[in-house]
């Protein structure tokens, strides 16, 4: 009786070591993560499309130039005042995933930053805001409410278009993204700027 209870406890104390000897072994080959925080401001690029860093230098470039250009200071000489610029349709082109939201949030960014133009809100934001001013037409106070219709139009429109090309060989390949964009006076319909960044990697495997 004592050697077939011995034998038992034996037993199971093989399989319980056996057991944990192949949990331990899992766990020894399970993947290693580490994780290191960089500075918002560095450019990572791991498979060379396009990313935040190339939407942020893309936008400061183009909008640099579009301010530059001789239509604002005609603006103002015919106007006395800053011309209202709203930020329309950027259409992608390439057949790869980009986000033209975020890259027209760096647009307005660097617009309203600059101080030399007056911003208004994208149609989606509009008609947010236009819901927000008939709630308080009807819950706020008369002091406090927002009057409707005293929106300010803008003056002109910033559109655009993503293109995308890509070459390979031999285990590297060259990626190209160029934005074409277009000031369009909205009263006239006459483009008066028009601008290209070309921005271009190379990937090797």
């Amino acid at each position: 009786m004592f050697k077939e209870s011995a034998h038992s406890f034996n037993k199971n104390l093989l399989l319980m070591m056996t057991m944990f000897l192949i949990v331990a072994l899992i766990s020894s080959c399970g993947p290693s993560i580490k994780v290191t925080r960089v500075d918002p401001d560095e450019t990572i690029d791991l498979t060379g499309k396009w990313n935040d860093s190339d939407s942020s230098r893309v936008a400061d470039k183009m909008i640099s130039s579009c301010l530059k250009s001789n239509w604002i200071n005609e603006y103002m000489q015919n106007n006395n005042d800053k011309p209202t610029v709203i930020v329309g349709l950027f259409r992608n082109k390439s057949s790869e995933h980009i986000s033209s939201e975020m890259f027209t949030k760096d647009i307005e960014r660097e617009l309203l930053n600059s101080g030399k133009v007056d911003f208004v809100a994208m149609s989606e934001e509009r008609e947010a805001l236009r819901e927000e001013r008939k709630d308080q037409e009807v819950y706020s106070t008369i002091d406090s409410a927002a009057s409707l219709a005293q929106e300010k139009g803008a003056d002109f429109m910033l559109q655009g278009v993503f293109h995308a090309s890509k070459q390979r060989w031999e285990g590297e390949s060259v990626i190209a993204y160029k934005v074409d964009m277009e000031l369009i006076n909205i009263q006239s319909n006459r483009k008066v700027w028009i601008g290209s960044k070309t921005i271009k990697k190379t990937v090797s495997q």
